[in-house]
């Protein structure tokens, strides 16, 4: 289980949580990982999913590469999520730093996670730093997209099913550079969102 470690609630009553654990034990109807456009998951966090979550996770994968193609940014796949204690595994692909337009790339990685939760019917989403593993993203600039795309999900979804968004972090020196975009992020005028910090 994750410790929680900031909390932030919207005007909307849907919260953001940040928090560090290993995402693949997460309590929440669908985690999101990292994947790439072939959803090979070979290494890094799409190892230890299928690792932990089973075989059947790359296998179901195979099959929607198989019938729907390569995955975008902005058009996240799903699968079940095998003997992880989530419902579902939500596969985004992020922008390989250097590839150009990374910004916008991976804010349509998490816009296109949210709003597949949001068809999942689903009420509690958790991810990771999408892109900055392996991909380069650098973790500063990413941490600002991220929080901002799940901002602005919430901020133009004030009634949707999703109301919890954990971003789920294993290691302190990545959450910490979170926790200090975040608390630039939440001092700006902003009528969406206020702070509860646990």
């Amino acid at each position: 289980m994750s410790q929680v470690l900031s909390e932030f609630t919207f005007s909307s009553g849907q919260r953001l949580q940040l928090a560090q654990g290993d995402l693949t034990a997460e309590h929440v109807d669908a985690i999101v990982n990292a994947a790439n456009r072939h959803l090979q998951h070979g290494g890094g966090l799409a190892g230890a999913i299928v690792r932990r979550g089973g075989e059947a996770i790359q296998t179901e994968s195979d099959a929607w590469v198989n019938a729907h193609g390569l995955v975008t940014h902005a058009a996240p796949a799903y699968t079940q999520a095998g003997k992880l204690p989530c419902r579902y595994v939500i596969h985004a692909v992020g922008p390989v730093w250097g590839e150009g337009d990374e910004d916008r790339k991976l804010e349509d990685a998490v816009m296109g996670s949210l709003r597949l939760a949001e068809r999942l019917k689903l009420s509690s989403v958790a991810l990771p730093a999408i892109s900055t593993g392996i991909f380069g993203f650098p973790k500063e600039r990413a941490a600002g997209v991220i929080l901002s795309a799940v901002a602005a999900y919430f901020a133009q979804n004030p009634e949707a099913k999703l109301s919890l968004v954990r971003i789920t972090l294993f290691d302190r020196p990545t959450l910490d550079i979170f926790l200090r975009i975040w608390e630039k992020f939440s001092t700006r005028p902003d009528p969406h969102i206020s702070e509860n910090s646990c």
